[in-house]
């Protein structure tokens, strides 16, 4: 009996340590890379209505990491807002901010100080955060999904040539229908 347990704690333990061992780290703390399909969620925008990114199939998606203490992202919203967002969003696009553990009048505010028209979501605890990244790396990032829910490009700070490349590739997938 007491072999049986030693056994079966032993295979316990090495899958756990494989499990451990899968979760690779990309670049820029990354943990998933373009060609992904992108993690599933449910996320609470701060106006109420919930959203699930598979629901989103069939469009191009933006997710918007951010906070209202990242100044690199209170300096970038404003460009996602004019040169995105809005010349994107009759033609099937979908952005959703998501901030980072931050409580809803805190985000109520911070998307009113900045201007955004679109929705800025909940994300307690950085559970949606952590299926992109190490939940202790740094917000101020963009996760762009195609219309399959395949990641097509992610982004890592606010540098405008990177935002011009995203733009571009946000665009041309919009075009291709």
């Amino acid at each position: 009996m007491k072999n049986i347990i030693i056994a079966l704690l032993s295979l316990c333990l090495a899958d756990i340590s494989v499990n451990a061992q899968e979760k690779k780290i990309y670049k820029d703390d990354y943990i998933v890379k373009t060609g992904d399909m992108a993690p599933d969620f449910v996320v609470n925008e701060a106006a109420g209505k919930s959203y699930r990114l598979s629901e989103l199939r069939g469009r191009v998606v933006m997710l918007q990491f951010t906070a209202s203490w990242c100044s690199v992202c209170r300096q970038e919203m404003p460009f996602i807002e004019k040169e995105v967002w809005k010349p994107g969003k009759e033609s099937g696009f979908a952005v959703i901010g998501i901030d980072r553990d931050e409580p809803l009048e805190k985000v109520l505010k911070f998307k009113q100080d900045i201007g955004v028209s679109y929705p800025l979501a909940l994300d307690p605890g950085a559970d949606i955060f952590g299926l992109y990244a190490l939940k202790e790396a740094g917000v101020t990032r963009n996760v762009i999904i195609d219309r399959s829910g395949k990641i097509i490009f992610l982004t890592r700070l606010f540098n405008r040539e990177e935002f011009d490349l995203m733009k571009k590739v946000i665009f041309s997938e919009l075009a291709a229908k």
